[in-house]
């Protein structure tokens, strides 16, 4: 089995019990690459250094960063630098010998550069120029299976490499969830989505409504109509990972003792390969 797992980057995420963990997983026999998120520490050194975080919201209704130039150079700086570093590090610590990788390292994670993007402004839609991102259109699984062959975990990170029309690439930022899709579907890995709630509730404040699985396109609906907020995203992701070929994905939270196992033992919420209707194309 392959695991694929993504911690969040919210500050109310402690990642303390996903790495010891994944190092129970892997003493198991079990392939296991971990992804991240990292958004709070990006805004967080973005305002350090006496700028703001840009927020956008596109015509979809959906809110995601955008970003310019000098964001690009800090997201750079926090997600393959710092933070993926300091995953590696207590991963090692835990006995569990971690390889870095930003999504640039071998083309892991390649696809188009979005210079412009449509968004939505006091009700208007309106084109936003000089954005930083891209949607991931290639995994290297080759890359990923090489190294997990050879006894090594992937520790893996955006940014992507953006292809420009003239044929050269830039570093530009994509969505860590659906980077996390991406790969556990080139994979065909089960995708753990840990974050700070444990799973998806119908009701977002009452944690006792928490849906608890979905293998039906019926169940899936409530699911989508239940999700609000970042949360979104992740059912976004989700479809995304089983339409690409993942075997299931949970979503959970990180903060309990064995995070990982418990969600693939059923604490959160599970959707299984039966949730897209036949012909279903996931929305980009």
């Amino acid at each position: 089995m392959t695991v694929v797992v993504k911690i969040g980057g919210a500050r109310a995420v402690d990642p303390e019990g996903a790495l010891a963990d994944v190092s129970n997983l892997v003493e198991e026999g079990e392939d296991v690459v971990l992804t991240h998120g990292g958004s709070t520490a990006v805004d967080e050194t973005l305002e350090d250094l006496g700028q703001e975080p840009t927020y956008v919201e596109t015509p979809g209704g959906v809110v995601g960063r955008f970003t310019d130039e000098d964001t690009m150079d800090v997201f750079k700086m926090v997600m393959p630098g710092t933070l993926n570093t300091d995953l590696v590090e207590s991963l090692q610590n835990e006995g569990v010998n971690a390889v870095g990788l930003s999504g640039l390292d071998g083309k892991l994670l390649e696809g188009k550069r979005k210079s412009a993007v449509r968004v939505k402004e006091d009700g208007k839609k309106k084109i936003k120029r000089g954005d930083h991102s891209g949607k991931i259109e290639s995994v290297n699984a080759e890359l990923l299976e090489t190294l997990l062959s050879g006894g090594y975990t992937p520790v893996a990170s955006v940014p992507m490499l953006g292809a420009e029309k003239d044929g050269g690439y830039t570093a530009v930022n994509a969505d860590a969830d659906r980077a996390a899709a991406a790969i556990a579907g080139a994979l065909r890995a089960d995708l753990v989505l840990l974050t700070d709630v444990s799973g998806i509730y119908e009701d977002p404040d009452d944690e006792s409504t928490r849906i608890d699985s979905a293998s039906t396109p019926e169940a899936f609906e409530s699911v989508k109509q239940a999700a609000e907020g970042f949360m979104t995203k992740k059912v976004m992701a989700a479809e995304e990972a089983l339409d690409g070929g993942a075997a299931s994905v949970v979503v959970a939270t990180a903060n309990a003792d064995e995070p990982i196992s418990g969600a693939l033992s059923g604490e959160g919420t599970t959707l299984e390969p039966g949730v897209l209707a036949d012909g279903e194309e996931v929305e980009q």
